[in-house]
């Protein structure tokens, strides 16, 4: 099978529920292997956090539904990696560092 295999995501999300147990409930989903979340702005209110999903044959509307009963909404998707394998990106001498 050939379906998504990474997915990444912006989140605006409120300080409760705690990124600890996203990750964890994303994680409950069959087919997710792995979950990173690192929360790069925080105000009085909510976080800003960039979830990076790792599985076989993602289904991107369950994640969606988790995050959403967990009060995030996703305010975009940053990258998509499918097929037999993921495809890292490299570095050519037109990209800026």
């Amino acid at each position: 099978m050939s379906g998504i295999r990474r997915i990444v995501l912006d989140i605006l999300k409120p300080h409760e529920p705690k990124i600890t147990d996203l990750a964890l409930r994303l994680c409950s989903l069959k087919e997710v292997d792995g979950v990173n979340i690192t929360v790069y702005e925080i105000d009085k209110a909510t976080e800003n956090v960039k979830i990076t999903i790792e599985g076989t044959d993602l289904q991107y509307e369950e994640i969606r539904e988790v995050i959403e009963s967990m009060s995030g909404v996703i305010h975009s998707i940053d990258e998509v990696a499918a097929g037999r394998r993921i495809i890292e990106d490299v570095k050519t001498p037109q990209d800026r560092y």
